[in-house]
């Protein structure tokens, strides 16, 4: 399965009623969310990191080809040194390996103090990295990533090691109406798309906005790329976000209509088969 589809979380009561059940307990949010989504961004580990016993659980709480794409702790990227961090870098992988083969890409998002002046740090950390044992993926948010020669010398840094690229795409947050609440959920920074790939799997955070028609053009410019990519044989990794936090499984599930109405090769989303009633026999 080359493509997997889901959100930023799976703990969010207020899908409860639309994504979950009426009445869903919040310890059963992991099972039914993975019977609807085919990963996880898993923001949770980036705040703290859970133990191997939750780990385990995890594991066992979810179905095979479920993956979790497990965001890297922030007291590990966001302390300006990466190469001083490396034994913790690797001692949250330990941690994770509970998972198995639900352990998809793990991406380590650098804050926008980080700059291309670092370039020597970021490449003792990544050359570092077990890239045999677990994927790894990278985000850049200072601007300077997005200039020459800088953009260039990433990209070859990259694909020389295997790692993948992180496309943040947040244009539709900063398209459409002036809502005080878009607004004030713009936190997400205002940076270049690029449509690039360096290893044989990608991770796409798209910033959805909460009216879907502003999404419309950018999830369409979307479906080109995906099916561009699955062709050549590039796994992806699609994780629809939203300020208002209530939208982001509905404009998924909207993303996947796109994608098989466009005739891209996806597996179905197991959320559109839930209770679907067996197919009427027939004797002819």
């Amino acid at each position: 399965m080359n493509f997997h589809l889901g959100c930023a979380v799976w703990a969010y009561k207020g899908w409860v009623g639309e994504l979950y059940p009426p009445g869903t307990r919040t310890t059963d949010f992991l099972h039914l969310y993975s019977r609807r989504f085919t990963t996880v961004e898993g923001n949770t580990t980036f705040y703290a990191v859970p133990n191997q016993e939750t780990v385990t659980r995890w594991a066992l709480e979810t179905p095979p080809g479920f993956e979790f794409c497990l965001k890297m702790p922030r007291d590990i990227t966001h302390q300006q040194s990466l190469r001083s961090h490396i034994p913790q870098a690797l001692k949250f992988l330990e941690v994770m390996r509970p998972l198995g083969e639900r352990l998809g890409p793990i991406f380590a998002q650098l804050p926008p103090i980080y700059s291309p002046a670092l370039t020597d740090d970021l490449t003792a950390f990544l050359e570092a990295w077990p890239h045999s044992d677990a994927p790894l993926a990278l985000e850049v948010r200072h601007r300077d990533w997005f200039q020459e020669p800088h953009a260039s010398n990433l990209t070859a840094l990259l694909a020389s090691l295997g790692v993948g690229r992180v496309l943040l795409d947040s244009r539709p947050i900063y398209s459409g109406d002036d809502d005080p609440q878009i607004a004030s959920e713009r936190r997400k920074p205002q940076l270049p798309v690029q449509f690039s790939v360096t290893a044989p799997f990608t991770l796409i955070r798209f910033i959805s906005h909460p009216h879907l028609p502003v999404n419309q053009p950018f999830m369409e410019e979307w479906v080109t790329q995906i099916q561009q990519w699955l062709k050549a044989g590039i796994r992806i990794y699609f994780f629809v976000h939203c300020p208002t936090e209530e939208r982001s499984p509905g404009n998924a599930r909207h993303f996947q209509q796109l994608l098989e109405q466009s005739g891209v090769p996806v597996p179905p989303l197991p959320w559109n088969h839930l209770n679907q009633p067996p197919n009427q026999l027939s004797l002819w």
